[in-house]
């Protein structure tokens, strides 16, 4: 995963077609085992680019895509969340979610 800023943020969800984002804290200890699996399961989307940002220093686009807690993965499709998730079972329920979530080829 990438680790982008607060000022890129928003340039990269609008820029890219399609996007993951996951919202963490540094102090969290679920935040950091959910990494442990999105580094998996990016693997598994290599045409799908992944973003990490610390949630602390995005407050309102925290409040604008209604984000209740963390850790939290967001999909974003053509600047739209297109899946929101914050409960990070396995890796293979991460990659079916996304996968569902992905444009038919």
């Amino acid at each position: 995963m990438k680790a982008i800023d607060r000022n890129d943020v928003m340039r990269v969800v609008e820029v890219e077609p399609l996007l993951a984002l996951y919202l963490y804290t540094p102090l969290c200890g679920t935040c950091q085992l959910a990494r442990r699996m999105l580094t998996v399961v990016e693997q598994l989307f290599p045409a799908l680019p992944f973003y990490e940002t610390d949630i602390n220093y995005i407050p309102e686009q925290a409040v604008a895509w209604k984000i209740e807690s963390v850790p939290c993965l967001l999909l974003f499709r053509d600047g739209t969340v297109a899946g929101k998730w914050y409960a990070f079972h396995s890796v293979p329920y991460l990659y079916e979610v996304i996968q569902a979530c992905l444009p038919s080829r």
